[in-house]
C-alpha cells in the first residue's frame, strides 16, 4: 500500500463519504485507491467550486467537506472559499500536495512553486500541517477530526510532498478511531448562570450558528425562561417558524436592538456578536444595559466584541442542556410571546417598500416548497431574508453575504447541499453577477442531478453595488455587466430552464422543478416586480 492509497482507507474510517477536487499531475497517486474506495469524487471546474461545494455539504450534512487539490494554484483557489468557512467555523478538511521535500523554498522553478504556500493558507485554518514522513499523515488527520469534533470547527490544511504518495504505507497503524466529544460548560458558572435566568423577568436569547445543532434544547430553554429568541442569519430556524417566540429579524434592526437593549438578562449561544449580523447598517454598537451570558466552544469569543457577565465555554448544545438541566421544568410567565410578536411586527415594518416585496417572494418560495433549503449568494433576495425571514428548521437559510463575504458561493454550495441531502429540494438565490463567478458549476449541478433550482435575480450587473454608489454621490463604474443569455445557457448542459414571465407564475415554476427530480435554472428579471 503506497501513502496516497493509505490515505483513501483512512478517510473512509473516519466516514468521509465524498471528496470534492481537480486532479492534477502533482495528485495523482492521491487517486490510486479512489476508484476502488467507497469515496464518492465530485468534479468541479474550479477549486474555488471544490471549496464552496464542501463547504455546503458540511452545513447541510454535518460531517466536514473534504476537498483534494494540487500545489500551487489549485490551492491558492481554494483559499477563498476556507475563508468563507472559516469565517462561519464550517468543518472542511482541504488536503493538497506540495513540492518535493528537497525543494522547497529553493525557488528553483518546480511547477506550481510557491515560497511557503503551508504558511500563506494557515490564514484562513485552524492550522497547516506539512507532512515530512509517512507517520505524519495518520497524526495530522487525527487533529484535524478532533478539531471540527471538540473545537471550534474551521478548517484544517494538510499538505503533503509529491514525492511521498508513493512512499510505503503497509506497516503504517490503522487502529480503531477516537471520537472526541464536544467539551461541556463549567458546573459552577452554570449554577451561576441558572440563577440569573431564575430571577430575571424580560428575558431576551440569542442564537447563532454555533447553536444549530441544539434546536430541540434551545426551543426548551426559551420556553422554559418565556424568552424571545432571535436567530442570527446563521441560526434561523433554529425556534420553527411560527413559534410564538421566535424573532427571525436581524439583530442589526432598531426593533431588535430595542428587545436587547430593555432585558433585563441577556443570554447568547454560539454567535460572535459579530458587525455582519448585529451592525451591518454602521449604526452605534448594540447596547446590553442588563446581565449577558455567553456560550461560546471558543474561548477567545466570549471576550470578544461584547463583554459577558458570564461565560459558559463548551459546546452549545451541551451548555443548553446543561443549563435546562439546572432550571428545572417549572416555566415562568415574562410576556415572552408578547415581546417577539411586537418585535416581530416592528422589525417588518422597519423594511422599505422594495425589501417588504423581496421578502414577499422568499416566503412565497417557502409556501411553495416548505421542506426546502435555501442557499444565498450576496444577492438582494438574499440581503432581505437576512433581515427578516423565519424558517422552519436549522440549516434550513444560510449564504456568503454575511463574515467572509465571498461572491460566487451560492450555486457550489448548493450543490454541495444537493449531495449531503439528496431527498431535500435546494433553491440557490444568486444574482446575474454572482452567478457569472461560478457560471460553469452548472455543468457540475448536472453531472450530480437532484432537485436543485437556480433562481437567477438578473438586474444586468452589481445593482446593489450601484445603489450604493449613487447613494454616496460617486459616478456609477464597473458596476454595469454585458449579461449572457442564462436560460440558453443552462440549457446547453441539458438543464430544465425557463424566465418568469409574470409575478403569479412563480409558485407553478417552482413546484414543476421540484417535481422534475433534477436541477432547474430559473430566471427572474428585476424589472418584473420594480
Amino acid at each position: 500500500m503506497t501513502l496516497g492509497e493509505y490515505l483513501v482507507t483512512l478517510l473512509e474510517d473516519y466516514g468521509v463519504d465524498t471528496v470534492f477536487g481537480i486532479p492534477g499531475v502533482h495528485t495523482v497517486e492521491m487517486y490510486r485507491g479512489l476508484a476502488s474506495s467507497s469515496i464518492r469524487h465530485v468534479t468541479p471546474r474550479h477549486e474555488q467550486g471544490a471549496g464552496f461545494m464542501a463547504d455546503g455539504y458540511a452545513r447541510v450534512g454535518g460531517k466536514p467537506g473534504v476537498v483534494f487539490v494540487i500545489s500551487g494554484p489549485g490551492l491558492t483557489n481554494v483559499a477563498t472559499a476556507m475563508g468563507q468557512a472559516y469565517a462561519d467555523s464550517v468543518p472542511m478538511l482541504v488536503i493538497s500536495a506540495v513540492n518535493p521535500l528537497g525543494s522547497l523554498g529553493h525557488g528553483e522553478g518546480e511547477l506550481h512553486e510557491s515560497p511557503n504556500q503551508s504558511l500563506l493558507v494557515s490564514q484562513v485554518a485552524a492550522f497547516s500541517f506539512r507532512v515530512l514522513v509517512p507517520e505524519d499523515l495518520p497524526k495530522a488527520v487525527a487533529r484535524a477530526f478532533a478539531t471540527f469534533s471538540a473545537a471550534r470547527p474551521r478548517p484544517v490544511h494538510i499538505e503533503i510532498p509529491v514525492d511521498l504518495f508513493s512512499a510505503p504505507a503497509d506497516s503504517l497503524p490503522r487502529a480503531p478511531i477516537v471520537r472526541i466529544p464536544p467539551p461541556g460548560p463549567d458546573r459552577q458558572a452554570v449554577a451561576e448562570a441558572a440563577d440569573l435566568c431564575s430571577s430575571a423577568r424580560s428575558p431576551v436569547i440569542f442564537l447563532g450558528g454555533g447553536a444549530r445543532h441544539g434546536a430541540t434544547e434551545a426551543t426548551k430553554l426559551a420556553e422554559r425562561l418565556d424568552a424571545p429568541a432571535i436567530m442570527t442569519v446563521n441560526g434561523r430556524g433554529i425556534l420553527p417558524a411560527g413559534h410564538p417566540l421566535e424573532v427571525s429579524a436581524s439583530p442589526s434592526l432598531n426593533a431588535v436592538r430595542d428587545l436587547m437593549a430593555r432585558a433585563d438578562l441577556v443570554l447568547a449561544f454560539g454567535t460572535e456578536f459579530g458587525r455582519t449580523d448585529y451592525n451591518v447598517f454602521d449604526r452605534s454598537e448594540p447596547e446590553v444595559n442588563a446581565p449577558l451570558i455567553r456560550a461560546d466552544i471558543d474561548p477567545l469569543q466570549v471576550v470578544r466584541n461584547i463583554n459577558c457577565s458570564i461565560a459558559l465555554v463548551g459546546d452549545a448544545r451541551a451548555t443548553l442542556e446543561e443549563l435546562n438541566n439546572a432550571l428545572g421544568p417549572e416555566r415562568a410567565d415574562n410576556g415572552g410571546a408578547e415581546r417577539a410578536k411586537h418585535a416581530r411586527e416592528a422589525a417588518l415594518g422597519e423594511q422599505e417598500p422594495e425589501y417588504r416585496q423581496l421578502i414577499s417572494i422568499l416566503e412565497e418560495i417557502a409556501f411553495a416548497i416548505p421542506e426546502a433549503t435555501v442557499i444565498g449568494d450576496s444577492t438582494k433576495l438574499t440581503y432581505a431574508g437576512n433581515l427578516y425571514l423565519a424558517r422552519s428548521r436549522p440549516t434550513s437559510w444560510f449564504g456568503a453575504a454575511t463574515g467572509f463575504g465571498a461572491l460566487g458561493y451560492g450555486l457550489p454550495a448548493s450543490i454541495g447541499a444537493v449531495l449531503a441531502m439528496p431527498q431535500n429540494p435546494v433553491v440557490c438565490l444568486v444574482g446575474d453577477g454572482g452567478l457569472q463567478f461560478t457560471l460553469a458549476e452548472l455543468g457540475t449541478a448536472m453531472e450530480i442531478g437532484g432537485p436543485l433550482i437556480v433562481l437567477v435575480w438578473n438586474n444586468r450587473g452589481y445593482g446593489e453595488i450601484k445603489s450604493a454608489m449613487i447613494g454616496k454621490n460617486v459616478n456609477p463604474v464597473g458596476v454595469d455587466l454585458l449579461t449572457p443569455d442564462f436560460v440558453a445557457i443552462a440549457r446547453s448542459w441539458g438543464m430544465q430552464a425557463n424566465k418568469l414571465e409574470k409575478p403569479d407564475d412563480l409558485t407553478v415554476l417552482l413546484q414543476d422543478a421540484v417535481k422534475s427530480g433534477q436541477p432547474t435554472l430559473i430566471e427572474i428579471d428585476e424589472t418584473l416586480y420594480f
